[in-house]
């Protein structure tokens, strides 16, 4: 079994950060998030030091609850949070927002959650017309919301910011007007979804590779190598991820799993060969839908 690795961020200043973090999202509704913090605490005790929210996700209190609960120093944990599509109007007043809900008095990492701009109205965090469609707004420009971003780091408030859900056509057309490089993008990716190229390109330029949805633990081929190893299957295609330089966000609530997922093998170069092959470019979380978009936006304006 494989300890998990510590991962520099090449573009802040060599940065370290936990190779595997907790995911924790936790539903859609008030009354999940408030389930949150338990789990969160387990797999603290459990061993993770890194700590994935976002303001989307509702849990940033629970969060900050549940570190200072633990008893581990502050500066043991590496806290990631995000700033929502719908702020992108508010970003210095959204970043307190998040600072304030976490009490970590920094953050480590604040991703920029999509390159897509919705509307802000009564903060919905999920914005839609009386059709069901999502209510761009298409005066913000995701190149803004960056620069406004790169003021919030120059205060001292936050070490590193990055994006998340962005392409090699949407990161390219960042680094046109970035004065700072993102350090890392988070992006859904597991064995149907390799993103190899995303992954290199990234790595050309210093750009840590995250990923969410990380596992797709029913797959025959992954079953017989969990078999083989005496593991479990998340714990196969974590430790695939891990050996690709990849960071993996995993969310379980369950403390045996917790333990599991940060417990990995090590594979051989023939497995971990498998797994790769079963790339089919299937997105299992933020899909195209029917209308040909995810929330607003075309597979041409994602990149995808």
């Amino acid at each position: 079994m494989a300890n998990i690795p510590k991962v520099k961020l090449p573009n802040a200043g060599g940065l370290e950060m936990p190779g595997l973090g907790l995911g924790t999202w936790s539903g859609t509704t008030p009354e999940q998030w408030t389930t949150s913090k338990p789990w969160i605490l387990s797999a603290l005790k459990s061993g993770y030091r890194l700590l994935d929210t976002a303001y989307g996700y509702g849990t940033e209190q629970y969060v900050g609850e549940a570190i200072r609960e633990s008893g581990i120093p502050r500066e043991e944990i590496f806290v990631i949070t995000k700033l929502p599509w719908h702020h992108g109007r508010i970003v210095h007043e959204s970043f307190e927002r998040s600072l304030k809900a976490l009490g970590t008095g920094y953050i480590d990492l604040w991703l920029m959650h999509f390159p897509i701009g919705m509307v802000y109205d009564n903060d919905d965090r999920d914005p839609k017309d009386a059709e069901g469609n999502y209510r761009l707004d298409d005066g913000v420009r995701f190149q803004d919301v960056w620069a406004e971003m790169e003021k919030v780091l120059a205060s001292g408030k936050v070490s590193a910011i990055g994006v998340s859900n962005f392409s090699v056509k949407t990161l390219t057309a960042l680094l046109e007007t970035a004065k700072v490089v993102s350090v890392l993008n988070q992006v859904e990716l597991h064995p149907y979804l390799a993103q190899e190229e995303l992954r290199k390109w990234h790595e050309e330029r210093g750009i840590v590779t995250c990923s969410y949805t990380s596992t797709v633990r029913g797959d025959p081929t992954v079953v017989e190598l969990a078999q083989k190893y005496s593991v479990s299957p998340a714990q196969i295609i974590l430790a695939w991820h891990v050996s690709r330089g990849v960071v993996p966000i995993c969310k379980s609530s369950n403390a045996e799993r917790q333990r599991d997922n940060i417990n990995l093998p090590t594979l051989s170069a023939e497995d971990l060969a498998r797994v790769s092959a079963l790339d089919r470019y299937e997105r299992l979380c933020n899909k195209i839908g029917p209308d040909g978009k995810m929330s607003g936006w075309t597979a041409e304006q994602l990149g995808w």
